[in-house]
């Protein structure tokens, strides 16, 4: 074996490997952020879009009324624009918007565990669907909108909803969704 082998590293030959690793966690750890916050915000406003389908779905499969309303307990309406308070899932017989006695509870959403805001305009508490699937009730361009902890353009989504059914998730253009 050679002298060389058993040496190791010179100091000077560490001090350019940890500059060079410097260098790539500076540009790495920011895209890695922007990443995960657009992963986490995808992922909030999707679990609403898909259970507002469930519902849409539920109410033409059972040919009955079933509405999604804002709840922080999981078992009752408890009013408020703030989705990021959680939501529920439910059965709704007679269409009022409210968990009464006999209404089945099947989903339901807990609050968000971050400090993201996912509001609704119009003051829209609750959407439902009647049997033909139509949104019964639901204000003219109904919205609900969400911002990130930190809220930019690039990180905020909007959920729109029309009273026929149909719903889709928008970028926020600077003060609208497009």
């Amino acid at each position: 074996m050679s002298r060389r082998a058993l040496r190791g590293f010179t100091l000077f030959e560490l001090v350019v490997v940890m500059g060079i690793v410097a260098v790539l966690m500076a540009i790495a750890i920011p895209s890695y952020k922007f990443v995960t916050n657009s992963n986490r915000i995808a992922s909030e406003v999707n679990g609403l879009l898909g259970d507002l389908q469930f519902a849409r779905s539920e109410a033409i499969k059972e040919g009955q009324s079933v509405s999604v309303c804002v709840s922080t307990s999981g078992t009752g309406c408890t009013g408020g624009t703030a989705w990021q308070n959680g939501w529920i899932v439910f059965s709704d017989a007679n269409g009022n918007g409210s968990v009464d006695a006999g209404d089945l509870v099947l989903r339901t959403q807990s609050t968000f565990s971050g400090t993201d805001t996912f509001t609704a305009n119009n003051s829209m508490t609750a959407v439902t669907f009647n049997r033909e699937g139509f949104a019964a009730g639901l204000p003219n361009g109904a919205l609900v909108t969400l911002h990130a902890a930190t809220p930019v353009s690039g990180s905020t989504r909007c959920l729109s909803m029309t009273m026929v059914g149909l719903m889709a998730v928008q970028l926020y253009n600077g003060g609208t969704c497009t």
